[in-house]
């Protein structure tokens, strides 16, 4: 009992969870809002309010929950909500890839972190510098947990509002995408870096043409292919 308790402290570390939390302000904002959308979608389509609470604590992906939300309103086959569901997050397993330094030593909190790598908390791991005197390993937790945190309880606050008042849900499911962009231009800013997001919006470009359909996974898997074939004379170039 001891024992746990001095684990229980020791994950409460004020020292790295407030930098972890003001770290994770954007996300807030925009979890909350777009997660109050998802969870107005549930109550509006149908659904019992208490969707919007599973969905998010053992699915956690917000596009894949939007995209569950027409699965189910459409009685879509087994066999193709598999397959859309994984096209939608193949992307996961690139940046898998990217996280495994990052996620090496990372011990019992490992399997949470792998579950709750999402696009945006991705973005702000990959792009935060950690002061010398914190905790990697916490702070990773810390802001992963965080971030589901706050995508719980905007849909759990959506779903509640949404029985009590009748909402227009038309063009909410944009929502998503719009906090993705400002996630976006959060990393180009503080990238010293330009070429890549160059390489990537040129590949969006190419794919918009090739398929609409799998446009996400095309432009994904193409901007990948020239990055490492031509990563050397982009390093290079940088350098300079």
């Amino acid at each position: 009992m001891t024992e746990c308790k001095n684990h229980f402290y020791k994950l409460l570390d004020s020292i790295t969870l407030k930098p972890a939390f003001i770290t994770s302000i954007p996300v807030m904002t925009g979890y909350c809002s777009v997660g109050f959308a998802f969870g107005l979608l549930v109550v509006s389509t149908g659904y019992p309010w208490f969707l919007a609470l599973i969905m998010p604590l053992f699915i956690y992906a917000g596009a894949a929950q939007f995209l569950a939300l027409s699965f189910f309103t459409n009685n879509t086959s087994f066999v193709e909500i598999i397959i859309t569901t994984f096209l939608l997050n193949a992307r996961h397993m690139v940046y898998g890839i990217s996280m495994l330094n990052k996620y090496k030593h990372a011990s019992h909190f490992k399997p949470y972190l792998i579950f709750s790598l999402t696009d945006e908390t991705y973005a702000i791991l990959t792009s935060v510098k950690i002061p010398d005197n914190i905790n990697n390993k916490r702070f990773y937790f810390y802001v992963s947990f965080l971030n589901q945190l706050y995508w719980i309880m905007g849909c759990i606050c959506g779903a509640f509002f949404g029985n009590i008042f009748a909402f227009n849900t038309k063009g909410l499911d944009f929502a998503l995408t719009a906090l993705f962009v400002v996630i976006l231009i959060d990393q180009y800013k503080t990238s010293t870096s330009k070429i890549p997001f160059a390489i990537a919006f040129i590949c969006s470009v190419i794919a918009y043409f090739l398929s609409i359909k799998y446009m996400l996974l095309i432009s994904i898997f193409l901007s990948m292919a020239i990055l490492f074939f031509f990563r050397r004379f982009i390093t290079n170039n940088d350098s300079r």
